[in-house]
């Protein structure tokens, strides 16, 4: 019965820090606390001494709302209309650039580079 008045005694938090004003913060840990005082002096104990950081959150695992199931399948779903973005390739312009070139009589770079071979002679 001690186990239950614990699990009620302290609650979870999570301990965000950041290195530096250009990095983003990130998750550390999880902790158990009975208050969010004592989650702060036991995020700066166990962590601050450890590793350099310049900012500590740490956060009640009640206040972080995360998406139910059916808010993951309505959300995370990829919309259809984005072909725009998957390239593919390049490829083609090569054969293009070939037929631009014999269209235009351009001068390609081996025929460039004989003209030196000419005149070392």
């Amino acid at each position: 019965m001690a186990y239950e008045g614990e699990r009620e005694f302290y609650r979870e938090y999570e301990v965000f820090s950041r290195k530096s004003n250009k990095m983003p913060m990130q998750h550390q840990f999880s902790l158990l606390a009975p208050n969010k005082e004592m989650a702060i002096m036991m995020a700066q104990e166990n962590f601050m001494r450890r590793e350099d950081a310049i900012d500590i959150w740490v956060v009640d695992r009640a206040d972080i709302r995360g998406l139910s199931s059916e808010e993951r399948q309505h959300l995370t779903k990829r919309l259809d209309n984005k072909d725009y973005r998957n390239t593919k390739g390049y490829g083609y312009l090569r054969k293009k650039w070939r037929e631009k070139e014999k269209s235009m009589g351009m001068l390609d770079e081996k025929e460039i580079m004989s003209w030196s071979k000419g005149r070392a002679k």
